[in-house]
């Protein structure tokens, strides 16, 4: 079984740390994480975690942290960035088929990795087998009918139906809370360049001709279950 390609991420892994860095400066998602599950002393499963950008973030109050990665070039990057964590490990694994003991996980994060709505039951399976009862799952996307970006989104990516995603996520039990936050870049050439990764070209010169500065405003949906 081969991992869906995240061509952001593996083509241009310097480009996304630059993302990582400009998204939510305010830490919105993870104080609306905190109020639904809080992951003090508890078991943290990053599903799809890349370089391992967030992982230091978990392991700072969580008492374990697996960062689970398909795609094998970017392990040991996330192998490094947490060397000194003796309470993360990093392990090479799909969503749909986690490399976890059953019952093993109290929380579980994937943030624009695996899970964009239909197509995506295989790893819902396999959290019904890591998360332990009491335990929580939650999943960041984009919203498209919301924000600047959104509306780029939109645009460069008009296959995916957002009702259909709301339908997928309600019909399987979860529960969603829309958070605005924002992207907010050094310079200009930065947001340029995230942007060109993240859009088809014409969409991305389109949204670059039409905005102005180095910040965005970004709508997401943050989607949770508790099990």
């Amino acid at each position: 079984m081969k991992p869906r390609p995240s061509p952001n991420i593996w083509h241009t892994p310097g480009l996304y740390e630059l993302e990582n860095r400009a998204a939510d400066p305010h830490g919105r998602i993870e104080a609306a994480m905190r109020e639904v599950a809080d992951w003090s002393g508890r078991a943290f499963l990053d599903i799809g975690c890349g370089t391992g950008f967030h992982l230091p973030l978990w392991a700072a109050s969580a008492a374990s942290v697996v960062g689970v990665e398909p795609y094998a070039p970017l392990v040991p990057l996330a192998r490094r960035r947490t060397k000194k964590l003796a309470n993360v490990k990093v392990v090479k694994g799909m969503a749909e088929s986690l490399p976890l003991a059953d019952a093993s996980v109290d929380v579980a994060h994937a943030r624009w990795a695996y899970f964009f709505g239909p197509g995506s039951e295989p790893g819902l399976r396999e959290l019904d087998r890591v998360v332990r009862r009491g335990g929580t799952a939650f999943v960041i996307d984009n919203d498209p009918t919301r924000s600047t970006f959104g509306r780029w989104f939109a645009r460069g990516y008009p296959m995916v139906d957002p009702v259909a995603v709301e339908r997928f996520w309600s019909t399987h039990g979860w529960e969603r809370r829309r958070i605005d936050m924002d992207w907010s870049f050094e310079s200009r050439s930065d947001l340029e360049s995230v942007v060109r990764i993240e859009l088809p070209p014409e969409a991305a010169e389109e949204a670059l001709s039409s905005h102005n500065g180095t910040a965005v405003d970004y709508a997401i949906n943050l989607w949770w279950r508790h099990f």
